[in-house]
């Protein structure tokens, strides 16, 4: 029974990020691909789609960090493992007991700075987007790394 609810929410969260990386990284191309078109066909530029393209960047880089946490893409160097590879396993779950400390960071930082944006009130410049939207996909991605790392754990142990 938690095999099947662990597998849907595996499922479901893997859904949710892929989808959503893709739909932001399009929005950004079609605003960047309107905004050449318009600034060397029609000498006009739109202000607001680099802003777009900045905040696309720092989503999708969330977004990524947990998909790569998922997919074991995380970027590692593996000297210590290659010359001892009896450490591999402790050295395993020591990089995701790092993991989870880093997600738990990213969780208790990230919330303080969505609370800071709510009491200033502050707005990106153009697109007049409260900055609280951009601060809150940093508790929320440390959350999903939190439990994508979970996830791998309890994989590794199995396996073993």
């Amino acid at each position: 029974m938690a095999a099947k609810f662990f597998k849907k929410l595996d499922w479901t969260i893997s859904q949710i990020e892929e989808w959503s990386l893709f739909i932001i990284v399009i929005v950004a191309l079609i605003a960047l691909f309107a905004n050449v078109v318009l600034r060397y066909g029609f000498n006009y530029t739109l202000a607001w789609s680099e802003e777009l393209v900045r905040i696309v960047i720092i989503y999708s880089t969330f977004i990524g960090a947990s998909i790569a946490v998922r997919q074991r893409a995380m970027i590692r160097i593996d000297a210590v493992v290659q010359i001892f590879p009896k450490l591999k396993i402790w050295l395993t779950y020591y990089t995701d007991i790092l993991m989870l400390i880093f997600a738990g960071m990213m969780i208790y930082y990230g919330f303080k700075m969505a609370q800071l944006q709510i009491m200033t009130q502050q707005k990106t410049i153009i697109m007049q987007i409260p900055l609280v939207y951009l601060y809150a996909i940093m508790p929320v991605m440390g959350i999903m790394v939190f439990i994508r790392t979970v996830q791998v754990m309890i994989q590794e142990s199995k396996k073993k």
